[in-house]
């Protein structure tokens, strides 16, 4: 079988067992952020060592997506792919048995770096095995598994920290992953010219990292990356304390809230790829400014909010919002640049926001101890990067500097 030759069935077949890597992926991420009330009553910490916990597994992560790309374009994705999945979900089973700080701050760190390589091999398998006009679809199909999770985790992490608590939860979860390693192994089958170009020096797929990283767009997109992913990551990490702590929610009622946002993520994640797909050339970027500068209008109304259903209200919007320009991004990688060096590019741009989940949790808990226990100049932060991320888009140039022809 080779790209040309792969049936309909099959492609959607290996996409849905990709969006159920993401899932699980999403699922271990997004459930430390209601873990951390627990974890950082057991071990007895302030908000700036929950910052660091947070931002931990960001650091790893940060730190391997370039390597994770290039050995996705070298090595194969199918061999990148089994091999995160696995290692992530041995730090998960691991984090169970975490004793003080530094002992939690080095298995997120390790999970980061084990789960790095999921991502740039997966986006690799949609550009290999899906024409262009449809990559926008399939990478969006594969980004709503975050709102989804974002929809269930609340409810789930609810009940089962209350239940059986942080250490046996993160057992189940690592128990879940070595499941899906195993079906990985035995049913993604990827075309027969995909895994002959793997591991071969042909010069026409060869990565020359240094001619990437002098396309304008790469860094461009890597800023962008940065500044969306410091608003999304600053607000998941924080919104399940800050409701706690500043608006008087407890868990359960944390969790019911934050099923509006995440419903609203899901249907935007989702619209978003059929709508990029169907874009005139140049209007990406317009949509992607506009819909940044919304973002930022909307956090500032979200912290001056009176009343929690007005904070919620304005977090539903603003998740739409923020859900476009999450999908907008990696389907730029995907339609301007060659197959070839669609893992290599994608963990270079990916970099960017894997550093922001690294930076913004942590700095955004040096914020509130450093405030008396305010989050407004977390708000701030998180509005500045907005509109940052404005000026990134904008001047997105994907014809100036092009590394290669798509």
């Amino acid at each position: 079988m080779t790209t040309n030759e792969i049936t309909k069935k099959s492609r959607n077949v290996i996409l849905a067992l990709l969006f159920l890597g993401w899932s699980l992926g999403n699922l271990d991420r997004y459930i430390m952020n209601y873990a951390v009330v627990s974890i950082t009553g057991d071990l007895q910490l302030d908000a700036s060592s929950t910052g660091i916990i947070l931002s931990a597994f960001f650091l790893g992560y940060a730190i391997m997506q370039i390597p994770g790309g290039w050995l996705a374009d070298k090595f194969g994705a199918k061999r990148v792919l089994l091999m995160a999945v696995i290692t992530w979900s041995i730090f998960t089973g691991l984090t169970a048995i975490a004793w003080s700080l530094t002992a939690m701050i080095v298995i997120r760190f390790l999970f980061g770096i084990g789960e790095d390589g999921f991502q740039p091999s997966s986006s690799k398998i949609i550009a290999t095995i899906f024409p262009k006009e449809e990559r926008g679809r399939a990478m969006s199909i594969m980004l709503t598994s975050g709102g989804i999770v974002s929809l269930i985790v609340p409810l789930l992490a609810a009940y089962l920290l209350g239940t059986i608590g942080w250490r046996m939860m993160f057992i189940i979860i690592g128990a879940i992953g070595a499941i899906i390693a195993f079906i990985y192994w035995k049913y993604i089958q990827l075309p027969k010219d995909e895994a002959a170009t793997a591991g071969t020096e042909n010069t026409t797929n060869k990565v020359n990292f240094k001619e990437l990283l002098k396309t304008p767009l790469m860094w461009n997109l890597i800023i962008a990356y940065f500044c969306i992913y410091a608003v999304n990551w600053g607000l998941v990490s924080w919104i399940p304390t800050y409701l706690q702590k500043n608006r008087g929610l407890d868990l359960m009622s944390i969790g019911w809230a934050q099923t509006i946002p995440a419903i609203t993520t899901i249907i935007g994640v989702y619209g978003s790829g059929y709508i990029i797909d169907k874009l005139p050339k140049g209007m990406e970027k317009v949509l992607g400014s506009i819909s940044c500068a919304v973002i930022g209008l909307l956090l500032y109304l979200m912290f001056t909010a009176k009343t929690v259903t007005l904070f919620i209200g304005y977090q539903t919007v603003v998740s739409i919002f923020i859900a476009f320009v999450i999908t907008l991004l990696p389907v730029i990688v995907l339609k301007k640049l060659p197959s070839s060096i669609t893992g290599s590019a994608m963990g270079i741009a990916n970099t960017g926001g894997q550093l922001a989940g690294f930076v913004t949790p942590m700095a955004i808990g040096f914020m509130v101890d450093a405030f008396n226990g305010s989050f407004d100049a977390a708000f701030w932060m998180l509005i500045g990067f907005a509109l940052i991320c404005i000026v990134s888009l904008v001047t997105l140039n994907d014809q100036k500097g092009t590394l290669l022809k798509a």
